[in-house]
């Protein structure tokens, strides 16, 4: 596997493009598209929140139904979430008028949206934005990057990467974007993932390399523990690599899942590190555990912990706070036998010792902890499993993000 510039347009056969429809915001892109010029072979994953998005209904019926897909319109903006009978029909309204401009069916049309919460799409924008996007894509490496630009909201950077990987003698691309920082806490954020790839796949390996990965990648991250009604992450298959058809169970699906892994990842990483008024991406690893199921259920305690991420911020060795939100994980350990270490770019610091803290050097602590990404290891000492989530430090930057989102 090799990474490579690049993101949804690295895959041959893919394009797109972005515009500003002006649907929310009026200084800057709002809309994206990706088009394939083969139909796809779709994979998904979705909010488990009991109220889901418009455009999540309307995209988890395409996926359920093994339809193919050609193309994704995505807004920023508004989220189309809570908008009755009404946002389903702009789901169709906007699927015909981009089967219109782009010459394939509307059944082959996947939809996303992301942002306010209640307000209605302005669809005649939303219909303009579509001529410019369809008049507008193109396979080049920069319309990738503009359309991860264009699904941002209060995300401060664009997130997307590519990777290749031999198969059968065959060189297989995959590349994705993301958006997501805020309401980030996916049970598969607001988060939006869209992965393309050249690969030649069965549906039921397509759909199992995603299933079985997210459960590693995005829904092991956290900002600030609110589940989204709009999550998504969409994995289109197009096939025009020509190599032989990676079926489930083999070894090409391992080496495929392995390079999808790379991709998932560093997208969750990329938005737990950017989650709103972060400083830090904050990672914890839970090693020497006797199940993975012990192992995330503790990992994921330790980077969702309000206490913890605050103490993060403040370059605080507060070890207390991750020591308790392991006891209250519902993952049982002796926390007399937890070793607890402090590691980033300016080093490795081991703070507690069989639950006992050690004397170590507070001002070490305080420099590792200043860095940009910062691990927080625990050992508890009764197996030989692990597990990492990601989440990010707690600012007073997302309040104030989050006192007037709305208005």
């Amino acid at each position: 596997m090799q990474k490579i510039e690049g993101g949804v347009t690295a895959a041959k056969g893919f394009e797109a493009a972005a515009a500003a429809a002006g649907i929310k915001y009026h200084d800057r892109t709002d809309m994206a598209l990706i088009f394939s010029e083969k139909p796809c072979k779709v994979a998904g994953a979705f909010t488990t929140n009991v109220v889901k998005a418009a455009p999540v209904k309307w995209d988890r019926n395409v996926v359920d139904s093994g339809m193919k897909a050609q193309a994704v319109i995505v807004n920023s903006g508004i989220a189309n979430a809570c908008t009755g009978e009404e946002g389903m029909k702009y789901c169709e309204e906007t699927a015909k008028e981009a089967a219109n401009v782009l010459g394939i069916d509307a059944k082959s049309v996947l939809v996303g949206s992301t942002g306010v919460i209640g307000m209605q799409l302005p669809m005649e924008r939303v219909k303009d934005g579509i001529r410019k996007l369809a008049e507008a894509k193109k396979p080049d490496l920069e319309s990738g990057t503009q359309a991860a630009q264009a699904i941002m909201t209060t995300d401060t950077k664009k997130k997307e990467v590519a990777v290749t990987v031999e198969i059968s003698d065959v060189t297989v691309t995959i590349g994705g974007m993301a958006k997501g920082s805020g309401m980030i806490h996916p049970n598969m954020c607001t988060m939006l993932a869209f992965i393309t790839t050249d690969a030649k796949i069965s549906r039921k390996a397509l759909q199992a390399a995603l299933g079985e990965d997210v459960e590693d990648t995005y829904n092991m991250i956290s900002v600030d523990g609110d589940t989204s009604t709009n999550d998504t992450v969409l994995l289109l298959a197009n096939g025009v690599a020509g190599n032989e058809k990676i079926r489930y169970g083999t070894w090409e699906y391992e080496a495929f899942k392995t390079a999808l892994h790379y991709v998932n990842e560093t997208l969750a990483k990329e938005m737990a590190g950017d989650g709103e008024g972060a400083t830090a991406l904050f990672e914890a690893k839970v090693i020497g555990a006797d199940t993975k199921e012990q192992a995330k259920k503790l990992a994921k305690s330790i980077v969702c912990s309000n206490l913890t991420k605050a103490a993060i911020a403040g370059h605080d060795a507060n070890w207390g706070r991750i020591l308790c939100a392991m006891g209250y994980s519902g993952a049982q350990f002796d926390p007399e036998k937890v070793d607890l270490y402090f590691k980033s770019e300016a080093g490795k610091l081991k703070i507690i010792e069989n639950g006992v803290a050690l004397n170590y050097s507070e001002e070490k602590a305080t420099e590792i902890l200043s860095q940009p990404k910062v691990t927080a290891i625990a050992d508890i000492k009764e197996g030989d499993v692990e597990a990492t989530a990601w989440g990010c430090d707690l600012t007073h930057g997302y309040i104030n993000i989050n006192a007037d989102y709305r208005s």
